[in-house]
């Protein structure tokens, strides 16, 4: 699979030809214009040699030189896409990690600061529950397997624009943007039932899993630190009512209220 990965495709290759070509022919036009001008006084034979060695000599020697920098250049920067990949990933659950999401968050509020993105959304946090458990009794192993299930499962809820990162350890957090408080609760059920009926089968024992959430509904500017704080401790409150369940609330009512005058005028 690797192997497939470091090929170039065909836009590679379009690329490739296209830069090798223009190159090329920017040498022939820098070549000819300048044996020209050396040569046009000898006239006749030189001439024509002069202007045929300006054509040849690039055609041999720089279309191969253009083409393996423009190779190596093209690797160069899948390689570097690559790296940045992983450096914004979680590697067991392939969730974005904790800078990762947390930067991507921060730029969403930014955005809607200045109007460029919709001044609404919610941030939901999520933890396994009895998840320490699940270690002692099953294993590490069969507790990394139980994360990857459970993020997979969030992923396969989510939609188009929302995204999910690893905040560390059995802690998730999901970021809705755009949306208001039924359908983050909507969205957070729709989570929370879709991992209570996850197969999570370790050593061909069925196991449960359940998730807790506890959620923030934004409209209007709003900190991620003060965003998060509101939705960790509605997640202490979903743990500490039995777990297994759900609980959102609005940061801020005062900003509701200004988001709604805003829309309404």
């Amino acid at each position: 699979m690797q192997e497939r990965k470091r090929r170039l495709t065909a836009r590679d290759w379009y690329d490739l030809g296209r830069w090798a070509g223009l190159g090329t022919l920017a040498c022939i036009a820098v070549a000819t214009g300048y044996n020209y001008l050396a040569f046009r006084d000898l006239g006749g034979e030189v001439l024509q040699r002069a202007l045929l060695s300006a054509v040849v000599l690039p055609v041999i020697l720089a279309m191969p030189l253009f083409s393996y920098l423009t190779i190596k250049l093209r690797r160069l920067s899948i390689a570097n896409r690559r790296l940045d990949v992983v450096a914004r990933t979680d590697s067991l659950t392939a969730c974005l990690n904790r800078g990762a999401f947390t930067e991507m968050v921060n730029a969403y509020l930014e955005q809607a600061k200045f109007g460029t993105a919709p001044q609404c959304g919610a941030l939901l946090v999520i933890d396994a529950d009895h998840f320490k458990a699940i270690n002692d009794r099953f294993g590490h192993d069969n507790g990394d397997e139980a994360l990857m299930t459970i993020a997979r499962t969030v992923r396969a809820m989510l939609g188009t624009g929302d995204f999910v990162g690893r905040m560390g350890g059995e802690e998730f957090a999901v970021f809705l943007p755009g949306v208001d408080e039924t359908t983050a609760q909507a969205t957070a059920e729709r989570i929370r039932k879709a991992v209570s009926l996850a197969v999570f089968a370790p050593g061909g024992q069925l196991q449960p899993l359940s998730v807790s959430i506890g959620g923030a509904v934004f409209a209007g500017d709003i900190e991620f630190s003060e965003l998060f704080r509101l939705a960790d401790r509605r997640l202490y409150e979903a743990k500490h009512f039995g777990r297994n369940r759900v609980e959102i609330a609005l940061a801020h009512f005062s900003h509701f209220l200004r988001y709604q005058r805003q829309a309404a005028s």
